[in-house]
């Protein structure tokens, strides 16, 4: 039993349990696409079915994650078989433990809330924002949230930090950013501001149905 509920896994030649970076991205973005698209439902449609069902699956894929072991949780299973052609990229456990509970505390919120007392509110509105940005944040850009929060409060130096970022190091040359890089950024968010201040009104006009409109020319002839 104690081999079954432990958090994280031993490989050889690191010193503290780890896990892989890459099923733990790919979980992520699983669960960002599922919140995303049970988001738009409840916008367009008004429709809160899928938000219940995704807290309730969220809710229990983080306990098995903290209660029981994160090698046995469904969501990660499914992310380690998407990725499962990819060199693993190893990173601490103890840092992604805090973040886990972060989610956990927001999923169950959202449960009580949502599920239990089917009733939404400004709340649930904030919290669904927040566990959306911190699932992008993780998914696309590689940056724990939760992880940088738990360096910040905790006094021991973290170990294995996604993308090295707990290792202090001289950035590479492909990784600078050039003054002509910034001009160039500078020129697109003026040419957006431009665009948007110029086409504003005519972006404002619905579009018209290409082929109902030549059906209908065709009728009145």
């Amino acid at each position: 039993m104690n081999k079954i509920m432990v958090f994280g896994e031993k490989v050889n030649g690191y010193e503290i349990l780890v896990l892989n970076e890459r099923e733990v991205r790919a979980a992520a973005g699983l669960m960002f696409m599922a919140t995303f698209i049970a988001f738009l439902t409840i916008f367009f449609n008004a429709n809160f079915v899928p938000i219940k069902y995704v807290i309730t699956i969220f809710l229990t894929d983080f306990s098995i994650r903290l209660f029981i072991n994160p090698k046995y949780s469904p969501i990660l299973i499914i992310g380690r078989f998407i990725v499962s052609n990819q060199n693993p990229e190893y990173v601490g456990a103890e840092p992604k433990k805090f973040a886990w509970f972060i989610g956990l505390v927001l999923s169950g919120s959202m449960f009580v809330l949502l599920v239990i007392m089917n009733a939404y509110s400004v709340i649930t509105g904030v919290v669904c924002l927040l566990c959306l940005i911190l699932m992008f944040f993780e998914t696309a850009f590689g940056i724990c949230l939760g992880c940088k929060i738990y360096k910040a409060i905790k006094k021991k130096k973290a170990q294995y930090c996604p993308g090295e970022v707990c290792d202090l190091k001289a950035k590479q040359d492909i990784q600078k950013t050039s003054k002509s890089q910034i001009v160039m950024l500078m020129s697109f968010i003026a040419l957006v501001l431009f665009t948007a201040f110029l086409f504003n009104e005519k972006f404002k006009e619905k579009p018209h149905n290409l082929f109902q409109s030549n059906i209908i020319t065709e009728i009145k002839k």
